[in-house]
């Protein structure tokens, strides 16, 4: 029986800011975390109807010698050419979305008391739109290009122009229910997101 009073969380986060570390903490807490980096993953292996369809938007050429998608090969193509960058993002952006509302669907006939969405782009593909509230974890800036040039081993040119690529702090803070101020010491994060989980839990109850 599909549990229709499933408390839906939408988790973002910009760049570097500690997204990850909340969506652990909520799955060690009990959460059903559904996170759309591995949807993206999945929509796109062998046999899979994203895959083909990008086969044959861009041509055999994005795939390597198994049939599977060429990472690489694919990025080379679609970061180069706006054109190109969204016709990918126009196949896969709806069948990550497909991917994820399955995979809710699937927790709520689970009996799942909280399911959370681990979205980048929570709030720019509309993700919000399915969740009760939104929470965005957030940190300074200098904090953010630190963790990716640690991360990533980037310039901090780079990272600052991916960061800039993205939705503006600003406009994510005044979308967010929930603020997630990941600023000191990463326990200071992981209180914050026990103290709003058990706010939620209490909601249900």
């Amino acid at each position: 029986m599909i549990r229709n009073n499933t408390i839906v969380i939408g988790l973002t986060g910009s760049m570097a800011a500690g997204k990850s570390t909340a969506a652990a903490r909520l799955r060690e807490l009990g959460a059903v975390v559904i996170d759309a980096d591995q949807a993206s993953r999945r929509v796109v292996e062998k046999g899979r109807p994203a895959l083909a369809a990008l086969a044959a938007r861009f041509g055999p050429g994005i795939l390597d010698g198994e049939g599977k998608l060429d990472r690489k090969a694919m990025a080379a193509l679609a970061f180069t050419d706006p054109a190109a960058l969204a016709a990918l993002n126009g196949i896969l952006h709806p069948a990550i979305r497909a991917e994820m509302e399955r995979e809710l669907d699937r927790a709520r006939e689970a009996g799942a008391r909280v399911a959370v969405l681990d979205v980048p782009l929570l709030f720019e593909c509309g993700y919000d739109g399915l969740c009760r509230e939104s929470w965005l974890v957030t940190a300074p800036l200098e904090a953010r290009l630190s963790r990716a040039m640690a991360r990533d081993g980037s310039t901090r040119e780079a990272a600052l122009k991916r960061m800039q690529a993205q939705m503006p702090e600003a406009q994510k803070r005044a979308l967010a229910d929930v603020i997630l101020e990941n600023d000191g010491p990463v326990e200071g994060l992981l209180g914050q997101v026990d103290a709003q989980y058990r706010r939620i839990k209490e909601m249900e109850e």
